[in-house]
């Protein structure tokens, strides 16, 4: 009977000394040689050296690739490892979560958390990637294959990193001495722990929801208002420089629910008589979108309404010749229905044509 070898990987288990081994550990972990030497009470420069031995008995390239071995032998659990400082446990909640002050984390722009108002550091843009998956997730579990997808689209990394990030993440982000209090693991993935972050993009749905509700209810003045709160949890560029196909999406995405939040804002002011409120933001988006006709027939009845017919009557002439130049078609009938009721002097009939939906 002939018998096959299987060639297996050198592992920490089998080629490291125990001290090594301890080492290995702590770098999987995360922490920089001087924690280390003050974790295993040996110097610096013996902790580089352990290094140094455990790269070429194992044959790894790098620090990093000595991550990813420690994850894949077993050796570090995501969540699990050594403490570089002693903290009180946290109180707890009736289920057992560490009560105290929620993550927050805004994607509203570049991509931040804090914990009790501290910025806390998310590391490199690639890791924070990974945080903004799950924190786009909504609170549902999100697959590993999911992130390498969403992260690094068709390059997917040559290691696993994605628990070393998960790791690293949960360190920075947990509450009290839970390392699981803000990201949950299960044999499905991984998402943000429900009730421990605050997530600027829930917000703005749950504000948007409300904006609903006034509307139903015909309160404008609501609706405006809610509008504007809404519009507030924007705070510059979407996701900054965050990588992969993702964020990029999520760029175009919520980028396109602005605009409809704005323009929901300013036909409701509109119909309120706020034209002269309106006019600024209505400039704006005109700028940014020249083809948009309701934003320009908008900015017309702002511009009327506010005593500037011959302004209004401007934007409609750029905005059919733009329209014929770049697309070659005519004003869509809403904006020449705009134009003849500002000709005519229309007041009443152009209070029904503020609101878009």
């Amino acid at each position: 009977m002939s018998t096959t070898t299987v060639s297996r990987r050198p592992t920490a288990a089998t080629l490291l000394r125990q001290q090594e081994r301890r080492v290995l550990h702590a770098v999987g972990c995360g922490l920089r040689d001087d924690e280390i030497a003050a974790d295993l009470a040996i110097p610096e420069d013996a902790v580089a050296g352990h290094l140094a031995s455990i790269l070429a008995k194992l044959g790894l390239r790098d620090r990093a690739a000595a991550i990813v071995h420690a994850f894949d032998c077993g050796l570090v659990v995501p969540g699990h490892g050594p403490r570089t400082q002693e903290s009180r446990p946290a109180p707890r909640t009736a289920v057992g979560r560490a009560a105290g002050p929620n993550v927050r984390i805004s994607l509203l722009g570049p991509l931040q958390a804090w914990q009790d108002g501290r910025p806390l550091n998310l590391g490199h843009l690639r890791q924070q990637a990974v945080l903004a998956a799950l924190a786009l997730g909504a609170g549902r579990t999100v697959s590993q294959q999911e992130l390498l997808d969403g992260v690094w689209g068709l390059e997917p990394p040559l290691t696993n990193v994605v628990p070393v990030y998960i790791y690293r993440l949960r360190k920075a982000l947990r509450i009290g001495d839970r390392p699981d209090s803000v990201i949950e693991h299960d044999r499905c993935g991984y998402r943000l722990a429900p009730g421990a972050v605050d997530v600027d993009v829930v917000r703005l749905e749950e504000l948007l929801t409300a904006v609903r509700r006034a509307d139903r209810a015909g309160d404008a003045t609501e609706a405006v208002r809610l509008c504007a709160q809404a519009l507030d949890l924007f705070r510059g560029e979407l996701l900054a420089g965050l990588p992969g196909p993702l964020a990029e999406l999520e760029r175009v995405r919520l980028t396109e629910r602005r605009i409809a939040v704005i323009q929901r804002k300013l036909g409701w002011q509109l119909r309120l008589g706020q034209h002269c409120e309106a006019i600024a933001e209505l400039f704006a988006l005109t700028v940014a979108d020249p083809l948009n006709e309701p934003v320009a027939a908008m900015l017309m009845h702002a511009l009327y309404g506010s005593g500037r017919r011959a302004e209004a009557l401007t934007v409609f002439d750029s905005t059919r010749r733009r329209l014929a130049d770049d697309l070659g078609v005519p004003p869509s009938r809403m904006l020449r229905r705009t134009y003849q009721m500002i000709l005519r002097g229309d007041d009443a009939g152009l209070g029904h044509t503020g609101t878009t939906r």
